[in-house]
């Protein structure tokens, strides 16, 4: 139970610090933090977590993460729907959250017919900058493919693991700052439908592409890993 606490906490944090940087922060007048605030924000809220409880759970708070490192052999197969149950209620729970801190403000509501409408994730019209469904597939595929090689390797026996949640957090970071104009960047399933289930409409019925895509992309970014770079200890290659 104290893993699944862990991974509730930490994946509520990242909805949390990330979509709510890119709710209250980035358009803000005059002073808003824009792309690279939104993307640092997400990549702060990997790392602090990462340190407070990854130690406990091994610090996932990503569906498509706990596939990945279940192909890649980090992971125990059995423990999977667990952990993207906490994962899920973690996300919706942080997003009802920020719901309830931005419905506070008059003037405040969401429309479902523009894209990233309370910071949802979206392809075609609902892409931030009009992507298609197909390079939206892509982008949420080859960016959690990266992440997952990042992850393994950061956090691999013979790496120096001092300094894993350090790596994986630019790590989110950049994949943010390269992604947001496409899909708002999900990379994360739970992300992708705690604010869609609020939004509902359209961004709601995409959200099949967000789940698809970057689990896809872990589960060969984990096998990519395991049988392409990781190295015994007597490795010499």
């Amino acid at each position: 139970m104290r893993k699944l606490f862990a991974e509730f906490f930490g994946t509520y944090w990242l909805v949390f610090g990330g979509c709510g940087s890119a709710l209250f922060a980035a358009g803000y007048p005059n002073l808003g933090i824009g792309f690279a605030g939104v993307s640092l924000a997400f990549g702060l809220t990997v790392l602090t977590m990462a340190y407070a409880v990854g130690h406990i759970s091994g610090g996932h708070f990503n569906p498509a993460v706990s596939f990945g490192l279940w192909a890649g052999g980090r992971f125990s197969f059995k423990d999977l729907i667990p952990y993207i149950i906490a994962q899920c209620i973690g996300a919706i729970a942080a997003a009802g959250t920020l719901f309830y801190i931005w419905t506070g403000k008059t003037g405040n509501s969401i429309d479902n017919t523009k894209a990233g409408a309370f910071a949802s994730n979206g392809f075609g019209t609902f892409s931030p900058d009009n992507y298609s469904r197909f390079s939206c597939f892509t982008a949420e595929f080859i960016l959690t493919l990266f992440f997952l090689i990042v992850i393994l390797g950061a956090t691999d026996k013979l790496a120096n693991g001092k300094f894993a949640g350090i790596a994986i957090g630019l790590a989110l970071t950049l994949i943010h700052l390269i992604s947001i104009p496409i899909t708002n960047t999900s990379v994360n399933p739970a992300r992708s439908l705690s604010q869609a289930l609020f939004v509902g409409g359209e961004p709601l019925k995409q959200v099949w592409l967000f789940w698809a895509a970057p689990i896809l992309g872990a589960i060969v970014g984990g096998l990519i890993y395991k049988n392409l770079l990781q190295q015994s200890e007597t490795s010499e290659e």
